[in-house]
C-alpha cells in the first residue's frame, strides 16, 4: 500500500497549529501589539514543512510526534521570524506573504522587527525547556552566521553581480538548506538516533534543503501571486542570484531532481520508518507554492 502523504501532512499540520496556538502569547497579553503581530505572521498558514521535518526525523528512528513537538514549533517560529525580516524594505521589500499583507505593511516596520526578534527569542526558550544542549547548538548554528543568516548576507551582497556556481551553492545551502537539515537532524537527535542514522538523515536534509531552494527559484519565475502567496518575479526585479538565472530553468529542474533522488537513496538504510521523509522529498520537488 502506498504512503498517504496528504493524510500525513494534514494530521501533522493540525497538531503543529494547535501547539503553536498554545505556545504563542495571547493577542491581548501586554504589550498586545507585538503579540498580535507575532500571531498574525505565525498563524497565517503555510506548509509547516520545517516542523513536520522535525517530526519525520524523529519518527524515522522510532521517536514520537509529541516528544519533539516543542522543538518542531521552535523551527516554525525561527522560519517565520526570518520571513518577517526578509520582507522588510531594507531587505527584500515584499508586500505579500502567505497570501496576505506582510507584517510591516500591517503593523509598521518597528513592530515587525520586534515581532521577528520576539519569535526567535521564544523559539530558543522552547528549545531550552524541551530539547538537549546538542539540539540547541544545532539550531543556533543553522540559524546563525554559519547558516541562514550567513547565506542571507552573501545573497544580499551578490545582488546584481555575476557570481560563480560555488557562491550560488553557498548562498542556497546556507540560507535555506541549513535550517531544513537541522530540522531533520534535531528530530532524530531527540529520538536517540544512532551515529549512522543521524549521518544519513543529515545528508538527506542537505540535499532536500538545496532542492527546496532551487524549486523556490523556479517557482519565482513560473508561479503567480495566487499560487505562491507572495509576489512572483521578485528575484529578477531585485537581480537576485538564482539557479534559473545562472543555469537556466531545465538544468535547474534537473539539478533539483537529482538532489531529491540522492536524498531518497541516502535514507534507504532506515527502511520503512523513513518513508515520510522520502514522500516529503517528492512533495518538495512537485510543489507549486
Amino acid at each position: 500500500m502506498s504512503f498517504d502523504l496528504d493524510a500525513y501532512l494534514a494530521e501533522r499540520r493540525r497538531a503543529v497549529d494547535a501547539a503553536l496556538e498554545r505556545f504563542l502569547p495571547a493577542a491581548d497579553t501586554p504589550p498586545a501589539t507585538v503579540h498580535e503581530a507575532m500571531r498574525y505572521s505565525v498563524l497565517a498558514g503555510g506548509k509547516r514543512l520545517r516542523p513536520i521535518l522535525v517530526i519525520a526525523g524523529g519518527e524515522a528512528v522510532g521517536g514520537s510526534m509529541d516528544a519533539v513537538m516543542p522543538t518542531a514549533c521552535a523551527f516554525e517560529l525561527i522560519h517565520t521570524y526570518s520571513l518577517i525580516h526578509d520582507d522588510l524594505p531594507a531587505m527584500d521589500d515584499d508586500d505579500y506573504r502567505r497570501g496576505r499583507l506582510t507584517s510591516h505593511k500591517v503593523f509598521g516596520e518597528a513592530i515587525a522587527i520586534l515581532a521577528g526578534d520576539a519569535l526567535v527569542t521564544l523559539a530558543f526558550a522552547l528549545l531550552a525547556e524541551n530539547a538537549s544542549l546538542d539540539v540547541v547548538t544545532e539550531v543556533a548554528q543553522a540559524a546563525g552566521t554559519f547558516g541562514m543568516i550567513g547565506g542571507q548576507v552573501v545573497d544580499i551582497q551578490s545582488e546584481g553581480k555575476s557570481v560563480d556556481a560555488d557562491t550560488l551553492e553557498y548562498i542556497h545551502s546556507h540560507k535555506t538548506a541549513a535550517l531544513i537539515r537541522a530540522a531533520l537532524r534535531s528530530g532524530a537527535i531527540l529520538a536517540g538516533a544512532s551515529p549512522a542514522a543521524l549521518k544519513a538523515i543529515g545528508e538527506a536534509g542537505s540535499s532536500l534543503g538545496l532542492a527546496f531552494q532551487i524549486v523556490d527559484d523556479i517557482l519565482d519565475v513560473e508561479g503567480s501571486l495566487a499560487e505562491l502567496g507572495k509576489t512572483a518575479g521578485s528575484d529578477r526585479r531585485k537581480k537576485k542570484v538564482t539557479y534559473p538565472e545562472h543555469f537556466g530553468l531545465e538544468a535547474s529542474r534537473l539539478k533539483a531532481k537529482v538532489l531529491i533522488e540522492d536524498a531518497k537513496a541516502t535514507l534507504a538504510p532506515l527502511g520503512p520508518r523513513a518513508e515520510p521523509i522520502r514522500a516529503l522529498a517528492d512533495f518538495i520537488f512537485q510543489r507549486r507554492s
